[in-house]
């Protein structure tokens, strides 16, 4: 049975477009401490893996391009 992800719902999101996994680079999913985000093989783009960010905010700092946006809700601003 094919397992599905949902990568809708995540605090972290990626813009493919945007991403340069595909040239080698894996600044964010490097910088994460929990290991949450990891490269797509068939795609060779970034995507969340695991929803259980902290929020901590390095792959999005830490992207040369900008492509990962971490979305906070609002009641941890």
């Amino acid at each position: 049975m094919p397992m599905t992800l949902n990568r809708v719902s995540v605090p972290v999101t990626v813009d493919e477009d945007a991403c340069i996994a595909d040239k080698g680079c894996t600044v964010c999913v490097e910088s994460c401490p929990l290991d949450l985000l990891a490269i797509d093989l068939l795609k060779k783009k970034a995507f969340m893996k695991f929803d259980e960010c902290w929020y901590c905010l390095p792959c999005e700092k830490d992207c040369p391009t900008q492509a990962i946006r971490v979305d906070i809700p609002y009641l941890l601003r």
